[in-house]
């Protein structure tokens, strides 16, 4: 298996153009045939096996039509939240991320009648 943070943007599109084009000839689909069903020009897919950026949405059509949407769910699995989580947050989806605030030195400049200037 691909370590594939050692590789660069422009690699790993080239690597995910060429299984694309091995997944449709495995499938029998001509790049006719897979672009009409994804709804995209034989040239956008042209692009994409060529290993050239395309849209999210391009790559989701295609991914639809080869039946490999499942994949999504390995790429990014569901998160699961823990039963005390769960209770702590009431039931309640968070929204945002929150970082804690960063507390004031007070120690370091005490002001002091005086001390105006």
């Amino acid at each position: 298996m691909e370590d594939f943070n050692l590789i660069t943007d422009t690699a790993l599109l080239t690597l995910l153009g060429k299984r694309i084009t091995t997944t449709r000839i495995e499938r029998n689909l001509t790049q006719s045939n897979l672009a009409k069903q994804a709804g995209i020009s034989k040239r956008t897919l042209e692009r994409m096996e060529n290993g050239e950026s395309v849209q999210l949405t391009t790559f989701i059509r295609i991914l639809r039509v080869l039946e490999l949407l499942h994949g999504i769910n390995i790429l990014l699995p569901p998160q699961s939240v823990q039963p005390l989580e769960m209770i702590k947050r009431e039931g309640k989806k968070r929204l945002r991320v929150v970082h804690p605030r960063k507390e004031k030195d007070l120690t370091a400049k005490t002001w002091k009648w005086g001390d105006e200037e």
